[in-house]
């Protein structure tokens, strides 16, 4: 796993910036725990030929696999794009203790991402969950993804 002293939100967006260019679509995932980069993924939609194959969704597979345990209590989340309605309820399901992201919703839809308009903060705030939001992390890269 990669450890830094340098660890920062830039420096765990940025993990994701690169995975996002791996993708179908330039959307990249990090999970982290105690400064440690658990999981990384990115939008596998085309290649799986799966509509819920998101960064996000791929994240929490394989991390929740690999723990044998559905919660990510403690974890945080990093992706370039604000988690869709699925992908925010996805990390209301797992338990995931925070969300940061860089582009929102609402600047994918002014590019013309297709995306449901409803924010993760919406999803969030009609859960049993009280998940921290970090927006706007390396917001101008993200949205570079998507130009």
């Amino acid at each position: 796993m990669l450890t830094s002293a340098y660890m920062n939100p830039e420096y765990f967006m940025r993990l994701a910036l690169a995975e996002a260019k791996e993708g179908d679509a330039p959307y990249g995932a990090v999970i982290v725990k105690d400064n440690e980069v658990v999981a990384v993924a990115h939008n596998t939609v085309n290649r799986d030929n799966d509509p819920s194959a998101h960064a996000e969704i791929n994240a929490i597979r394989s991390l929740t696999a690999k723990l044998k345990n559905p919660s990510l209590e403690g974890y945080s989340i990093y992706t370039t794009g604000e988690p869709c309605p699925m992908c925010a309820t996805a990390c209301v399901w797992s338990g995931v203790s925070e969300i940061v992201y860089g582009a929102s919703i609402q600047e994918l839809i002014t590019l013309n991402q297709s995306q449901i308009n409803i924010s993760c903060e919406e999803v969030i705030s009609k859960s049993f969950r009280n998940i921290k939001l970090i927006k706007d992390v390396l917001k101008n890269e993200c949205l570079e993804l998507f130009k």
